[in-house]
Protein backbone atom coordinates (compact mmCIF):
# COMPACT_ATOMS: atom_id res chain seq x y z
CA UNK A 1 0.00 0.00 0.00
CA UNK A 2 1.13 4.09 -0.28
CA UNK A 3 -1.13 6.45 0.16
CA UNK A 4 -1.70 10.17 -1.41
CA UNK A 5 -2.00 13.20 0.68
CA UNK A 6 -4.44 15.54 -0.84
CA UNK A 7 -5.21 19.39 0.84
CA UNK A 8 -8.07 20.63 -0.78
CA UNK A 9 -8.08 23.86 -1.77
CA UNK A 10 -10.85 26.78 -3.19
CA UNK A 11 -12.28 24.77 -5.79
CA UNK A 12 -12.65 21.77 -3.32
CA UNK A 13 -15.22 24.14 -0.85
CA UNK A 14 -18.39 21.97 -0.53
CA UNK A 15 -17.31 19.62 -2.87
CA UNK A 16 -18.33 16.14 -2.32
CA UNK A 17 -15.50 14.08 -0.48
CA UNK A 18 -15.58 11.29 -3.79
CA UNK A 19 -15.12 14.16 -6.13
CA UNK A 20 -12.32 16.04 -4.76
CA UNK A 21 -10.26 12.72 -4.49
CA UNK A 22 -11.37 12.23 -8.22
CA UNK A 23 -10.48 15.82 -9.04
CA UNK A 24 -6.94 15.95 -6.98
CA UNK A 25 -5.74 12.44 -8.38
CA UNK A 26 -7.16 12.96 -11.99
CA UNK A 27 -3.98 11.97 -13.52
CA UNK A 28 -3.88 8.64 -12.07
CA UNK A 29 -5.97 6.09 -14.79
CA UNK A 30 -6.56 3.84 -11.83
CA UNK A 31 -8.88 7.03 -9.66
CA UNK A 32 -12.16 6.44 -11.40
CA UNK A 33 -14.85 7.60 -9.75
CA UNK A 34 -16.50 4.05 -8.87
CA UNK A 35 -12.74 3.13 -7.28
CA UNK A 36 -12.50 6.01 -5.19
CA UNK A 37 -16.06 5.16 -3.81
CA UNK A 38 -15.07 2.23 -3.24
CA UNK A 39 -11.63 3.22 -1.48
CA UNK A 40 -13.89 5.72 1.02
CA UNK A 41 -16.51 3.03 1.98
CA UNK A 42 -13.58 0.50 2.49
CA UNK A 43 -12.17 3.19 5.25
CA UNK A 44 -9.08 4.24 2.70
CA UNK A 45 -9.80 7.81 2.77
CA UNK A 46 -9.30 10.18 6.07
CA UNK A 47 -10.01 13.57 6.35
CA UNK A 48 -7.55 15.39 8.95
CA UNK A 49 -6.74 12.27 10.81
CA UNK A 50 -10.06 10.68 10.73
CA UNK A 51 -11.38 7.74 8.58
CA UNK A 52 -14.53 9.09 6.59
CA UNK A 53 -16.45 6.22 4.71
CA UNK A 54 -19.41 8.40 3.50
CA UNK A 55 -18.35 9.42 -0.59
CA UNK A 56 -20.67 12.73 -0.25
CA UNK A 57 -19.47 13.76 2.60
CA UNK A 58 -18.37 17.60 2.07
CA UNK A 59 -14.98 18.69 1.97
CA UNK A 60 -13.83 22.09 3.38
CA UNK A 61 -11.10 24.43 2.03
CA UNK A 62 -7.90 23.30 3.88
CA UNK A 63 -9.09 19.88 4.92
CA UNK A 64 -5.85 17.52 4.62
CA UNK A 65 -7.17 14.15 2.61
CA UNK A 66 -4.75 10.84 2.91
CA UNK A 67 -5.99 8.20 0.39
CA UNK A 68 -4.59 5.01 0.98
CA UNK A 69 -3.60 3.28 -2.77
CA UNK A 70 -3.23 -0.54 -3.73
CA UNK A 71 -0.23 -1.06 -4.94
CA UNK A 72 -1.11 -1.44 -8.61
CA UNK A 73 -3.15 2.04 -8.31
CA UNK A 74 -0.21 4.09 -7.04
CA UNK A 75 1.81 6.50 -9.19
CA UNK A 76 5.50 6.21 -9.25
CA UNK A 77 7.67 7.81 -6.36
CA UNK A 78 8.15 11.30 -7.78
CA UNK A 79 12.04 12.51 -8.07
CA UNK A 80 13.69 15.28 -7.32
CA UNK A 81 15.87 16.28 -10.98
CA UNK A 82 17.80 19.15 -11.76
CA UNK A 83 15.93 21.38 -13.21
CA UNK A 84 15.71 25.25 -13.67
CA UNK A 85 13.57 27.59 -11.75
CA UNK A 86 12.89 31.14 -12.18
CA UNK A 87 12.10 31.92 -8.34
CA UNK A 88 10.40 35.24 -7.52
CA UNK A 89 10.74 34.90 -3.80
CA UNK A 90 11.94 32.80 -1.12
CA UNK A 91 12.06 32.90 2.50
CA UNK A 92 12.10 29.65 4.92
CA UNK A 93 8.35 29.32 4.61
CA UNK A 94 7.52 29.57 1.10
CA UNK A 95 8.66 30.24 -2.51
CA UNK A 96 7.23 31.60 -5.20
CA UNK A 97 8.08 31.11 -8.86
CA UNK A 98 7.62 31.80 -12.31
CA UNK A 99 6.11 28.83 -14.60
CA UNK A 100 7.44 29.32 -18.59
CA UNK A 101 4.51 28.37 -20.60
CA UNK A 102 4.46 24.43 -21.83
CA UNK A 103 5.42 23.38 -18.36
CA UNK A 104 3.57 20.94 -16.15
CA UNK A 105 3.12 22.72 -12.48
CA UNK A 106 2.79 18.43 -11.06
CA UNK A 107 3.50 15.38 -11.86
CA UNK A 108 0.45 13.30 -14.03
CA UNK A 109 0.76 9.96 -15.23
CA UNK A 110 1.50 11.85 -18.68
CA UNK A 111 3.90 14.08 -17.09
CA UNK A 112 5.71 12.31 -14.51
CA UNK A 113 8.72 14.05 -14.99
CA UNK A 114 10.34 17.31 -16.05
CA UNK A 115 8.21 19.84 -13.95
CA UNK A 116 8.08 22.36 -11.84
CA UNK A 117 7.29 19.85 -8.49
CA UNK A 118 10.18 17.60 -9.73
CA UNK A 119 12.74 20.76 -9.78
CA UNK A 120 10.88 22.26 -6.19
CA UNK A 121 12.11 18.87 -4.66
CA UNK A 122 15.60 18.97 -5.76
CA UNK A 123 15.92 22.57 -4.59
CA UNK A 124 14.45 21.18 -1.52
CA UNK A 125 17.31 18.66 -0.97
CA UNK A 126 18.72 21.97 1.13
CA UNK A 127 15.98 22.76 3.26
CA UNK A 128 15.37 21.66 7.20
CA UNK A 129 14.31 18.39 8.16
CA UNK A 130 10.44 18.34 7.54
CA UNK A 131 10.30 20.83 4.76
CA UNK A 132 8.95 19.70 1.44
CA UNK A 133 7.24 21.64 -1.08
CA UNK A 134 3.61 21.85 -1.55
CA UNK A 135 2.36 23.43 -4.84
CA UNK A 136 -0.49 25.86 -3.56
CA UNK A 137 -3.38 25.85 -6.22
CA UNK A 138 -3.06 25.05 -9.76
CA UNK A 139 -1.73 26.79 -13.22
CA UNK A 140 -2.58 24.86 -16.56
CA UNK A 141 0.52 23.86 -18.59
CA UNK A 142 0.29 25.98 -21.47
CA UNK A 143 -0.49 29.40 -18.73
CA UNK A 144 2.45 30.94 -17.44
CA UNK A 145 3.36 32.77 -14.09
CA UNK A 146 2.89 32.67 -10.57
CA UNK A 147 3.19 29.22 -8.71
CA UNK A 148 3.74 29.09 -5.23
CA UNK A 149 4.63 26.61 -3.21
CA UNK A 150 4.45 25.96 1.08
CA UNK A 151 7.59 24.45 2.64
CA UNK A 152 5.67 22.61 5.39
CA UNK A 153 1.86 21.54 5.93
CA UNK A 154 1.11 24.00 8.47
CA UNK A 155 2.21 26.58 5.74
CA UNK A 156 0.48 25.40 3.14
CA UNK A 157 -2.92 25.13 4.83
CA UNK A 158 -2.73 29.35 6.31
CA UNK A 159 -1.69 29.72 2.40
CA UNK A 160 -4.92 28.21 1.58
CA UNK A 161 -7.14 30.30 3.56
CA UNK A 162 -5.04 33.73 2.77
CA UNK A 163 -5.91 33.28 -1.03
CA UNK A 164 -9.55 32.53 -0.41
CA UNK A 165 -9.59 35.65 1.84
CA UNK A 166 -11.12 38.64 0.16
CA UNK A 167 -7.97 40.41 0.77
CA UNK A 168 -5.74 38.39 -1.55
CA UNK A 169 -5.31 39.74 -4.73
CA UNK A 170 -4.48 37.46 -7.95
CA UNK A 171 -4.13 39.32 -11.13
CA UNK A 172 -3.78 37.62 -14.75
CA UNK A 173 -3.04 39.41 -18.26
CA UNK A 174 -5.09 38.19 -20.99
CA UNK A 175 -4.86 38.89 -25.08
CA UNK A 176 -8.41 38.07 -26.22
CA UNK A 177 -10.41 38.12 -29.31
CA UNK A 178 -13.11 41.23 -29.38
CA UNK A 179 -14.07 44.67 -28.82
CA UNK A 180 -14.35 44.90 -25.17
CA UNK A 181 -16.12 48.13 -25.14
CA UNK A 182 -16.77 47.98 -20.93
CA UNK A 183 -13.70 49.56 -19.19
CA UNK A 184 -13.87 47.50 -16.44
CA UNK A 185 -16.74 44.92 -14.77
CA UNK A 186 -17.42 41.46 -13.05
CA UNK A 187 -18.24 38.59 -14.70
CA UNK A 188 -20.55 36.30 -12.06
CA UNK A 189 -21.14 32.89 -13.97
CA UNK A 190 -21.83 29.80 -12.07
CA UNK A 191 -19.58 26.85 -13.64
CA UNK A 192 -19.35 23.20 -13.68
CA UNK A 193 -17.82 20.05 -14.89
CA UNK A 194 -19.31 19.56 -18.79
CA UNK A 195 -21.20 16.50 -18.86
CA UNK A 196 -19.45 15.16 -22.50
CA UNK A 197 -15.50 15.60 -21.32
CA UNK A 198 -14.76 16.19 -17.09
CA UNK A 199 -11.57 17.86 -18.43
CA UNK A 200 -13.23 20.55 -19.53
CA UNK A 201 -14.89 23.52 -17.26
CA UNK A 202 -18.68 25.21 -18.95
CA UNK A 203 -21.38 27.65 -17.61
CA UNK A 204 -23.87 25.68 -15.51
CA UNK A 205 -27.37 25.47 -17.18
CA UNK A 206 -28.52 24.90 -13.49
CA UNK A 207 -26.94 25.44 -9.91
CA UNK A 208 -22.88 25.04 -10.17
CA UNK A 209 -19.98 26.49 -8.29
CA UNK A 210 -20.20 30.14 -8.12
CA UNK A 211 -17.24 32.09 -9.98
CA UNK A 212 -16.87 35.23 -9.76
CA UNK A 213 -14.07 37.37 -12.11
CA UNK A 214 -13.26 41.38 -12.28
CA UNK A 215 -11.46 42.20 -15.20
CA UNK A 216 -10.44 45.77 -16.69
CA UNK A 217 -9.57 46.63 -20.11
CA UNK A 218 -5.44 47.79 -20.65
CA UNK A 219 -5.81 48.16 -23.84
CA UNK A 220 -7.86 47.62 -27.51
CA UNK A 221 -7.26 47.69 -31.25
CA UNK A 222 -9.77 47.06 -33.89
CA UNK A 223 -8.54 44.39 -35.88
CA UNK A 224 -11.07 44.99 -38.09
CA UNK A 225 -13.83 42.25 -38.51
CA UNK A 226 -12.45 40.36 -34.93
CA UNK A 227 -10.86 43.37 -32.56
CA UNK A 228 -8.27 42.21 -29.81
CA UNK A 229 -7.88 43.33 -25.91
CA UNK A 230 -5.79 43.26 -23.46
CA UNK A 231 -6.82 42.50 -20.34
CA UNK A 232 -6.57 42.33 -16.42
CA UNK A 233 -8.24 39.93 -14.73
CA UNK A 234 -8.64 39.22 -10.70
CA UNK A 235 -9.92 36.28 -9.57
CA UNK A 236 -12.60 36.41 -7.30
CA UNK A 237 -13.05 32.51 -6.90
CA UNK A 238 -10.17 30.35 -8.01
CA UNK A 239 -12.20 27.60 -10.01
CA UNK A 240 -10.88 25.64 -12.60
CA UNK A 241 -10.10 27.43 -16.22
CA UNK A 242 -12.28 29.99 -14.99
CA UNK A 243 -10.90 33.14 -16.45
CA UNK A 244 -10.39 31.39 -20.14
CA UNK A 245 -14.49 29.85 -19.80
CA UNK A 246 -15.63 33.11 -18.46
CA UNK A 247 -14.10 35.33 -20.94
CA UNK A 248 -15.37 32.90 -23.84
CA UNK A 249 -18.43 33.32 -22.30
CA UNK A 250 -19.02 36.78 -22.36
CA UNK A 251 -17.59 36.68 -26.25
CA UNK A 252 -13.89 37.34 -25.78
CA UNK A 253 -12.06 34.18 -25.89
CA UNK A 254 -8.74 34.62 -25.00
CA UNK A 255 -5.97 34.17 -28.04
CA UNK A 256 -4.26 31.02 -29.00
CA UNK A 257 -6.63 29.04 -26.11
CA UNK A 258 -6.81 25.33 -27.74
CA UNK A 259 -10.04 24.39 -25.45
CA UNK A 260 -12.19 27.18 -25.57
CA UNK A 261 -11.91 29.42 -28.46
CA UNK A 262 -12.20 29.50 -32.05
CA UNK A 263 -9.67 30.16 -34.72
CA UNK A 264 -10.28 34.61 -35.34
CA UNK A 265 -7.36 35.06 -36.84
CA UNK A 266 -9.13 34.15 -39.82
CA UNK A 267 -11.58 36.94 -39.70
CA UNK A 268 -9.04 39.31 -38.98
CA UNK A 269 -8.20 41.60 -42.42
CA UNK A 270 -4.62 42.44 -41.65
CA UNK A 271 -2.51 39.31 -42.88
CA UNK A 272 0.80 40.18 -40.47
CA UNK A 273 -1.41 40.13 -37.87
CA UNK A 274 -3.80 37.17 -38.46
CA UNK A 275 -0.58 35.29 -39.31
CA UNK A 276 0.77 35.99 -35.97
CA UNK A 277 -2.25 35.26 -33.89
CA UNK A 278 -2.44 31.90 -36.06
CA UNK A 279 0.77 31.23 -35.19
CA UNK A 280 0.73 31.94 -31.46
CA UNK A 281 0.93 28.59 -30.26
CA UNK A 282 -1.09 28.74 -26.35
CA UNK A 283 -3.22 30.85 -24.83
CA UNK A 284 -2.19 34.07 -23.89
CA UNK A 285 -2.66 34.01 -20.20
CA UNK A 286 0.05 34.92 -17.46
CA UNK A 287 -0.18 34.57 -14.36
CA UNK A 288 0.82 37.75 -13.56
CA UNK A 289 0.97 39.53 -10.19
CA UNK A 290 0.01 38.18 -6.85
CA UNK A 291 -0.92 40.08 -3.24
CA UNK A 292 -1.35 38.09 -0.11
CA UNK A 293 -0.69 38.18 3.87
CA UNK A 294 2.08 36.47 4.63
CA UNK A 295 1.05 33.59 6.85
CA UNK A 296 3.82 34.19 9.17
CA UNK A 297 4.98 37.40 9.04
CA UNK A 298 1.21 39.05 8.33
CA UNK A 299 2.66 41.35 6.35
CA UNK A 300 1.26 41.81 2.61
CA UNK A 301 3.87 40.26 0.26
CA UNK A 302 3.44 40.88 -3.34
CA UNK A 303 4.98 39.35 -6.44
CA UNK A 304 5.73 40.21 -9.85
CA UNK A 305 6.26 37.79 -13.01
CA UNK A 306 7.36 39.64 -15.80
CA UNK A 307 5.58 39.10 -18.86
CA UNK A 308 6.87 36.46 -20.95
CA UNK A 309 8.69 37.09 -24.03
CA UNK A 310 5.40 35.35 -26.22
CA UNK A 311 3.35 37.01 -25.39
CA UNK A 312 5.44 40.18 -25.22
CA UNK A 313 6.00 40.13 -29.09
CA UNK A 314 2.15 39.07 -29.49
CA UNK A 315 1.29 42.40 -27.46
CA UNK A 316 3.71 44.11 -29.55
CA UNK A 317 3.09 42.54 -32.97
CA UNK A 318 -0.70 43.43 -32.80
CA UNK A 319 -0.09 46.65 -31.45
CA UNK A 320 -1.72 46.73 -27.94
CA UNK A 321 -0.18 49.38 -25.47
CA UNK A 322 2.36 47.47 -24.15
CA UNK A 323 4.21 51.26 -22.63
CA UNK A 324 1.20 51.54 -20.97
CA UNK A 325 1.20 48.29 -19.50
CA UNK A 326 4.88 48.70 -18.09
CA UNK A 327 4.36 51.91 -16.76
CA UNK A 328 1.97 50.18 -14.10
CA UNK A 329 3.35 49.78 -10.80
CA UNK A 330 2.87 46.52 -8.10
CA UNK A 331 0.90 48.60 -5.03
CA UNK A 332 -2.12 47.52 -3.04
CA UNK A 333 -5.22 47.54 -4.66
CA UNK A 334 -8.73 47.47 -4.02
CA UNK A 335 -11.56 45.20 -4.98
CA UNK A 336 -11.36 45.80 -8.16
CA UNK A 337 -7.65 45.80 -11.00
CA UNK A 338 -7.61 49.70 -11.50
CA UNK A 339 -8.11 50.15 -8.12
Amino acid sequence: MTSRTLTADRGDAARRLDLMVCRHLQGLDSATRTRVQRWIENGCVSVNGAIVRRVAARTSVGDVVTVVLPLAAARPVMVAENGSLRILYEDEHLIVVDKPPGLVVHPTYKHMTGTTMNALLWRAREWPAGHRPSIVGRLDRLTSGIVVAAKTPAIHAALQRELQSSGSEKDYLAVVYGRVNAARGEIDLALCRNPNDRRRMMVSPGPGARSVTRFERLARVPAPRAGLSLLRCRLVTGRTHQIRVHLAARGWPVVGDPVYAEPRWSAVDDRAVADLLRAFPRQALHAWRLGVVHPLTRRKLFVEAPIPDDIERLITGVSLNLPFLRRMTLQPRGDHPHQ
